[in-house]
């Protein structure tokens, strides 16, 4: 799995979920730099390693940059997991996506467009309460329900 932070977050703020993440047998890697290049190295990196099933996970900027990539590159990952998105889903595979959000978020309704709009059809939006944007999402009352929300989609459409 790749972490992309958000515009307001560094690598670091993905520690406590990466953790979470490692004991469930995943490799994890949390990227500083969250352009489209940086994370496609990262997924190199972990291919490279021997791991062939490949989630990239972002929140806002990072999902930006991972929506970006994506698009350039739709066979590149094996599933998308995204907090916040700003961005579109035009070029973007079949592979599972999960686009989570705050409700009352100004990016909201984004999510459940992206989620309605992208191919395939593994696609759902989790909409939660509270306003918290991103990874803040993470920090919030909502943390739980949002982790383990990433959890099942990871578990679910892990490749054999």
């Amino acid at each position: 799995m790749v972490l992309a932070h958000g515009a307001a977050y560094d690598a670091a703020s993905w520690e406590q979920q990466a953790t979470v993440i490692a004991d469930q047998d995943a490799t994890v890697i949390a990227v500083e730099d969250i352009s489209p290049g940086a994370i496609e190295d990262a997924v190199g990196y972990l291919q490279d390693d021997g791991i062939s099933d490949v989630a990239l996970v972002g929140g806002s900027a990072g999902a930006d940059g991972i929506l970006d990539l994506a698009s350039e590159q739709p066979d590149l990952p094996d599933q998308l997991i995204l907090l916040s998105p700003n961005g579109t889903v035009e070029g973007l595979g079949d592979q599972p996506k999960l686009f989570i959000a705050s409700e009352d978020e100004s990016v909201a309704d984004v999510s459940s467009d992206l989620a309605e709009t992208a191919p395939g059809d593994q696609n759902e939006a989790k909409l939660l309460p509270g306003s918290a944007h991103a990874q803040g999402i993470l920090s919030s009352d909502q943390a739980k329900p949002a982790l383990d929300a990433i959890l099942e989609r990871l578990k679910r459409f892990a490749k054999p």
